[in-house]
């Protein structure tokens, strides 16, 4: 059993940054691929990022070049790093460990 707890979000202005973090329990955070989530007012969810154990990362295409996944797997966390933040990048983000394991999300809000 992973439990995964994410944290960060706040009010922002148009144009600022965020950064959001994740903590998951367990000994095996090290192998684990960890991805993040977001679902906008009255919209799907989607994905955001993704990260493996090795380090790899994969975007979606609409963010690259303003978010960055990351990871500390001492510290058992992994990181979104949000830049230039609009105000379509309001949601609830949430982290997601290999194994369908979720967190109960962490709300952004952008504000022009």
């Amino acid at each position: 059993q992973v439990q995964v707890a994410e944290s960060g979000g706040d009010l922002v202005q148009a144009g600022g940054s965020l950064r959001l973090s994740c903590a998951a329990s367990g000994s095996s955070f090290r192998l684990n691929a960890m991805s993040w989530y977001r679902q906008a007012p009255g919209k799907q969810r989607e994905l955001v990022a993704s990260i493996t154990s090795g380090g790899y990362t994969s975007y979606a295409d609409s963010l690259k070049g303003r978010f960055t996944i990351s990871r500390d797997n001492a510290k058992n966390t992994v990181y979104l790093q949000m830049n230039s933040l609009k105000p379509e990048d309001t949601a609830v983000y949430y982290c997601k460990a290999e194994g369908n394991y979720w967190g109960k999300g962490t709300l952004v809000t952008v504000a022009t």
